[in-house]
């Protein structure tokens, strides 16, 4: 194979390779939910609508919870924020037929916090960034 080019994907590659991974996976695992792919978000506002805390989740394929971003205004951390949100997905996620919910955090982040969660670390991966750990969580709800 010495005749290809490889470059900057375009909106619609990027989706054309999506799209062939998720045809893919059907192809040896079916999906147990429909539709697919259901984003789970919410924020936690003040009484003039400024945003305190928010959680960006995804409910996926096989009912299972992927966490994206968790975050707390810095001056409002340590108030249950974190806590509310994390309560609400994972309520909304169990209504939905989830079982399984993931995430990463990093070892400068809130492993300790999702640990007091009810979440345990099955993987570690060092030096991301370096001299830090990236920390794989899980739930089983």
């Amino acid at each position: 194979m010495t005749n290809y080019v490889i470059e900057q994907s375009t909106r619609e590659e990027y989706e054309l390779i999506d799209d062939g991974i998720i045809k893919y996976n059907l192809l040896k695992v079916p999906f147990t939910q429909e539709p697919s792919f259901i984003s789970i978000n919410r924020v936690i506002k003040d009484v003039s609508g400024v945003v305190l805390a928010g959680i960006n989740s995804l409910l996926y394929c096989w009912n299972c919870l992927y966490i994206d971003v968790l975050w707390v205004k810095e001056e409002y951390r340590k108030e249950g924020y974190g806590s509310i949100l994390l309560n609400e997905i994972e309520k909304i996620a169990k209504e939905k037929g989830c079982n399984l919910i993931h995430l990463d955090t990093f070892d400068f982040q809130a492993k300790d916090f999702y640990i007091k969660q009810g979440y345990e670390v099955f993987g570690i991966l060092d030096d991301c960034p370096k001299e830090h750990k990236r920390y794989y969580m899980k739930k089983n709800i």
